[in-house]
C-alpha cells in the first residue's frame, strides 16, 4: 500500500492524472476542492493528518506552502513538470478550472514556476515530464503505486 503526493505548477496536469487514477480504481484526493485547505491556502493540519493517518493507500494532489510538513507520511512525492509555454497554453484552454485565465494569474504561474518549482524539485522523490501523453504519465505514477520503495 502506498501514499503518494502529486505536486507541480498550475496547468501541469495534476487533476487530469488524479482523475485517470480514480478511473483506474485508486483512492484519490484533489486538495484544490473541498475543505482541505484553510483560508490562508494551507493544508488543514487536522484533515490532512487524519487522511494520511487512516489511509494506507491514497493519491493526494496539490501544491501548497505547508505540504512539506506532511512529506514524511508519503511514500513518494511526485513532481509533474512542463515548460512554462505548455503550462500557460493549458490554463488558457482548460474548462474545468478558471484559474489561469487572466493575464495576472498567468504572470503568477510564470513567477511560481521560477521560484516554487525549484523548491518542489529539490524535495520530490520522483519527477515526471508532464509533456508526455497523459496515459504515459499515469502509467508511470501507477508503477510507483505498486512500489513503496522511494528509490524506484
Amino acid at each position: 500500500m502506498v501514499r503518494l503526493l502529486i505536486t507541480g505548477m498550475s496547468g501541469v496536469g495534476k487533476s487530469s492524472v488524479l482523475r485517470e487514477l480514480g478511473e483506474r480504481g485508486y483512492p484519490v484526493v484533489d486538495t484544490d476542492y473541498g475543505h482541505w485547505t484553510t483560508e490562508a491556502g494551507l493544508w488543514d493540519d487536522v484533515l490532512m493528518g487524519a487522511l494520511l493517518g487512516e489511509s494506507t493507500e491514497v493519491v493526494v494532489s496539490g501544491t501548497v506552502e505547508n505540504q512539506g510538513d506532511f512529506y514524511d507520511r508519503f511514500d513518494h512525492v511526485v513532481l509533474l513538470s512542463a515548460p512554462i509555454a505548455v503550462l500557460l497554453d493549458r490554463v488558457r484552454r482548460r474548462t474545468t478550472n478558471p484559474y489561469g485565465s487572466t493575464a495576472a494569474e498567468q504572470e503568477e504561474i510564470t513567477s511560481n514556476q521560477a521560484s516554487v518549482e525549484p523548491r518542489l524539485r529539490a524535495t520530490a522523490t520522483v519527477e515526471i515530464d508532464a509533456t508526455q501523453p497523459l496515459e504515459h504519465v499515469v502509467d508511470r505514477v501507477e508503477e510507483l503505486l505498486r512500489c513503496p520503495d522511494r528509490s524506484t
